[in-house]
């Protein structure tokens, strides 16, 4: 089975479809390259996959460690590069609920598990990840 379909909207817009869900997103070119910046880029997407697949990969082995990570946030800063436009860099900011104490051990399983997530192992080389874990104190 596909795994996706996308169909340009016009307007440098795409709808794309999961295939197996119907589950739908709308892309737009960003401000800065002709679009109007209304829906996420294609690059904001690449960057917001690397994330979600941190978190992904993060809760499987929290699962497996009996630690719920519900309420964890990621904020993500994409940094462009031209002379071939591209992503340069990506800022992944863990951000990590009070009430979540873990052990250094704890911590340090499950900031493996992000850093080895598909995502992160799929970026070209060149493209920088810049991982943060703010822990609660």
């Amino acid at each position: 089975m596909m795994t996706s379909s996308i169909i340009y909207s016009g307007q440098l817009r795409t709808t794309a479809t999961h295939q197996q869900s119907q589950s739908l997103i709308e892309t737009d070119a960003p401000t800065d390259n002709h679009g109007k910046g209304e829906r996420f880029s294609p690059t904001d997407i690449v960057a917001t996959a690397l994330g979600s697949c941190m978190l992904t990969i993060m809760g499987i082995k929290a699962n497996d460690l009996k630690i719920n990570l519900e309420g964890v946030r990621i904020d993500i800063q994409k940094h462009m590069k031209s002379d071939p436009r591209r992503i340069g860099a990506v800022d992944v900011i863990f951000h990590f609920p009070e009430h979540l104490q873990l052990s250094d051990k704890d911590k340090t399983i499950l900031q493996n598990a992000a850093l080895t997530c598909p995502v992160a192992k799929s970026l070209h080389p060149e493209i920088e990840q810049h991982v943060t874990f703010n822990w609660p104190s």
